[in-house]
């Protein structure tokens, strides 16, 4: 027969036991409320679904079908009834996330609100507001939207992303194919990626292995403790299975300038820059192929007070090296005015770190400027050069001089053409033009609306020289 154990002290041991089994075997084997969770707790509230609906003209031609070449569909545009435009809505969906509850502002991407006429944010509670949009920036990509709710509504805190560690854990946040405040994890795959898109080269953008679909696009990346590090971007449409996002650091100063001035003011140190090459690098006597070459310093500008020198090679910008005039030009447009530039340079064999106090583009040189990167002089469109020139426009500015050896003499733009438009801004006279050139001189090309007679033709300008 089998005996009990009598002991009191082992009695209360076999009770324990079972206390802590059964403590064991109803409790989570893990916690579930990680740092993941609590970020999406903290920061989801601020992130908003982005509506912005645009028209679309869609044009009925009877000859459409047969594919004619475009001269034959100038020559029927010409000879037949003028086609009918047909008229309709879309929509065009995105995301943003709430940076100053206070005052309402919403920072989101530049193609997300592009084309909008009418822009609709919706918060996470369901309310809708119209947005205004206070300014952007194709550049970077990058807007700022603005919406008037009466009460303080909640922000996302600013995170650093000048020490982001690869491998470690982001959040992505957003509104992918109109699925709202959808979550996506994954972690840094790699920093200061360059993506080539059609003609633009967009720089240091942040890459990851969370899923960043349409939709996503303006929508915060995260660290794990719920801090902005990044704003995400779908406009790599070949992307499979990576994100991209781009840097809250270099975005705050874009941010600065859009709610203060509705664009980016481009920081002027007053050099003009060209690519070195194999003559140059034996010529200049250079023990290495990278950097930039000074071809020219303005006087009395940033650059010249600093002493920097014409035949100095610009290696580096801001700490990162520099390989060509565009990379030279998108690293200085990661600064705004008033910002200290450290530029490195090669002279005589030895390096040297200048740090220059930008400015904005003086616009007493601005005619120079024009000259410098188009090849023209020009003048208003007054009521005596009407005459002379028997012009019909009323306003823009009139081509003076065209330099001989310029793009636009090539194509036969001539004296007494008229400028109407550059790239997407209207030019009624000359202090139009002249802010259009500066603000536009750091581009590689522009689109000119030039008019001559009754006729308009739109031409593609690569710059000569950038300023």
């Amino acid at each position: 027969m089998c005996h009990l154990v009598q002991s009191p002290a082992l009695k209360s041991l076999l009770v324990f036991a079972v206390i802590i089994w059964g403590a064991v075997a109803y409790a989570d084997p893990f916690p579930r409320e990680n740092a993941v969770v609590l970020a999406i707790r903290k920061v989801g509230i601020a992130v908003v679904n982005i509506s912005s609906e645009y028209e679309v003209a869609e044009r009925d031609d009877p000859f459409s079908s047969f594919d004619m070449n475009p001269l034959f569909d100038s020559f029927f545009k010409d000879f037949f009834e003028p086609r009918h435009d047909q008229r309709y809505t879309r929509n065009s969906l995105g995301s943003g996330v709430l940076i100053d509850g206070k005052r309402g502002y919403i920072l989101t991407n530049e193609h997300v609100i592009v084309r909008g006429s009418k822009i609709k944010v919706t918060l996470k509670d369901e309310r809708e507001f119209e947005a205004h949009l206070i300014g952007s920036d194709p550049d970077s990509d990058l807007a700022v939207l603005k919406i008037d709710s009466g009460t303080a509504l909640p922000a996302v805190e600013m995170g650093n992303s000048d020490d982001l560690m690869i491998g470690e854990t982001i959040i992505a946040i957003g509104n992918p194919f109109g699925f709202s405040h959808t979550v996506t994890t994954g972690v840094i795959s790699a920093l200061n990626r360059s993506i080539r898109i059609d003609e633009r080269v967009y720089r240091d953008f942040i890459q990851t292995d969370a899923s960043i679909n349409p939709g996503n696009s303006g929508g915060p990346l995260l660290n794990v403790n719920g801090d902005l590090i990044g704003i995400n971007t779908a406009i790599y449409a070949k992307a499979q299975g990576i994100g991209f996002a781009i840097p809250i650091n270099r975005a705050r100063r874009i941010i600065d300038d859009l709610i203060t001035h509705g664009e980016v003011q481009l920081p002027w140190i007053g050099v003009t820059v060209q690519d070195l090459d194999k003559e140059l690098q034996r010529y200049f006597n250079l023990p290495f192929a990278r950097g930039v070459l000074i071809s020219e310093v303005e006087k009395k500008s940033p650059a010249d007070k600093n002493g920097m020198k014409t035949g100095d090679v610009v290696l580096t910008v801001g700490g990162k090296p520099v390989s060509s005039t565009d990379a030279f030009y998108a690293q200085l447009r990661s600064y705004t005015t008033d910002d200290l530039i450290p530029i490195t340079v090669w002279r005589s064999r030895k390096k040297k770190i200048h740090k220059i106090q930008a400015r904005a583009f003086p616009e007493e040189l601005a005619a120079r400027l024009a000259y410098k990167v188009l090849g023209v002089r020009v003048g208003d469109v007054s009521f005596t050069n009407r005459l002379r020139f028997k012009l019909s426009a009323s306003n823009g500015v009139l081509i003076t001089e065209v330099a001989p050896d310029s793009y636009l003499y090539r194509i036969g733009v001539r004296r007494g053409d008229v400028i109407r438009q550059i790239n997407e801004l209207s030019v009624k006279n000359v202090e139009d033009f002249e802010k259009a050139v500066i603000k536009f001189r750091q581009k590689n090309s522009v689109v000119l609306l030039v008019e001559r007679k009754d006729r308009q033709y739109y031409v593609t300008v690569r710059m000569q020289q950038r300023g």
